[in-house]
C-alpha cells in the first residue's frame, strides 16, 4: 500500500493518510449531504428518494421561519465570535507576556479543562447554573441585585452564554500560541524607541498575533453556527438555532431530502461569511501598509 501511494502521489505519499481520513470523513459525507438536497421524501416511511432530482427542496426550506431561525443563528454566532476574541485578547497576552514561562503550561491545562467533559454534560451544568431556583439567581435575589427569579433560561441570552462558554478555548489557543510567537525582543525594542505599552500592543502585537486572530474565529465562528445542543439545552423554543431545526429534519421528520438542503444552505452562508470576513482583513491590512508607506515616505 504504501508503495503504491508513493509510486500515485510521489513526495506527497507522506501526507496520504491524511488525504485519506479528509475524503472518507468530510468529502464523501459532504458529497452526499448535496445529493439528496436534490432529492424528495416519497412517503412517511421512506427518508430520501434520489430517483427524480430537483431544486424544489431548496425552495422548500427558504421559508419565512427558516430564514428568521437563520437570521438569529447569524447573530448568535457573530455576536458569540466577537464576545470570545474580546476575552481571549487580554487573557492570551497576559498568558504569553507576563506569566512566567514555567507557569504557563498550568493555566494551559486550566483553560482545556472543560475539554475534559462531555459537550453535552458542560451545557447541562449552565442548565443548572442559569435556573429560575439555582444558586446563580438565589444569590442575586439575596444581594438585591434582582427583586424576582433569575427568568434567562430558555432564550437566546442563555445560549449566548453557553456558546461563549463552549467555545472559548478554541479562541484562547490560537491567540496564545501568536502572541508568544511574535517575540518579546520586538516588544523590548518598541518600548526602547519610545512607544508606551497601548501603542506597542496595538503596532506590534497585534498586527503579528492576526494569523492567531483569524485562526481563533474560524475555530469558533464555522462550529458555533451549526451547533444544535447549546441551543436545545439552553435555548428551547425560544432560543432556536439553525442546528435544531437540520437536525429535527434528519431525526424526527425523516425527510434527509429538505434536511440536506437546510444544511448545504448553512454551508455556502458560513463559507460566504468567512469569505466577506477574509476579504474585509486583506483589504484593511492593504490600508495599512499603503498608509504606513506614505508615513515613512514622508519621513
Amino acid at each position: 500500500m504504501r508503495r503504491f501511494a508513493a509510486k500515485i502521489l510521489g513526495p506527497g505519499a507522506l501526507a496520504f493518510p491524511t488525504w485519506a481520513y479528509a475524503v472518507f470523513f468530510f468529502v464523501v459525507p459532504v458529497a452526499l449531504v448535496l445529493f439528496y438536497s436534490f432529492g424528495y421524501k416519497p412517503d412517511e416511511f421512506t427518508t430520501v428518494a434520489t430517483d427524480r432530482l430537483s431544486l424544489e427542496r431548496y425552495a422548500e426550506s427558504m421559508t419565512g421561519s427558516f430564514l428568521a431561525t437563520f437570521a438569529a443563528t447569524l447573530r448568535i454566532s457573530v455576536l458569540g465570535t466577537i464576545l470570545c476574541l474580546l476575552i481571549s485578547v487580554p487573557f492570551a497576552y497576559w498568558l504569553a507576556v507576563k506569566v512566567p514561562a514555567n507557569r504557563r503550561g498550568v493555566l494551559l491545562a486550566i483553560v482545556m479543562v472543560p475539554f475534559w467533559t462531555n459537550f453535552l454534560v458542560r451545557t447541562l451544568g449552565w442548565q443548572i447554573i442559569l435556573s429560575p431556583d439555582g444558586f446563580l439567581s438565589d444569590g442575586l435575589q439575596q444581594l438585591g441585585l434582582l427583586s424576582g427569579p433569575l427568568n434567562i433560561l430558555y432564550t437566546r441570552a442563555a445560549v449566548q452564554i453557553g456558546v461563549v462558554y463552549n467555545y472559548l478555548p478554541l479562541m484562547i489557543l490560537p491567540l496564545f500560541v501568536a502572541m508568544d510567537s511574535a517575540g518579546q525582543a520586538l516588544r523590548e525594542a518598541s518600548y526602547d524607541l519610545g512607544a508606551g505599552r497601548l501603542s506597542t500592543f496595538f503596532r506590534i502585537t497585534m498586527p503579528l498575533a492576526m494569523p492567531g486572530v483569524a485562526s481563533g474565529c474560524l475555530l469558533v465562528f464555522i462550529p458555533l453556527t451549526g451547533d444544535y445542543v447549546t441551543a436545545t439545552v439552553l435555548g428551547g423554543a425560544n432560543g432556536s438555532m439553525i442546528g435544531q431545526i437540520i437536525a429535527n429534519q434528519f431525526n424526527t421528520a425523516q425527510n434527509w431530502a429538505l434536511g440536506a438542503a437546510m444544511a448545504v444552505v448553512l454551508i455556502l452562508v458560513t463559507l460566504a461569511v468567512v469569505a466577506v470576513a477574509a476579504a474585509v482583513l486583506w483589504l484593511g491590512r492593504l490600508i495599512t501598509a499603503r498608509l504606513t508607506r506614505v508615513q515613512l515616505e514622508g519621513i
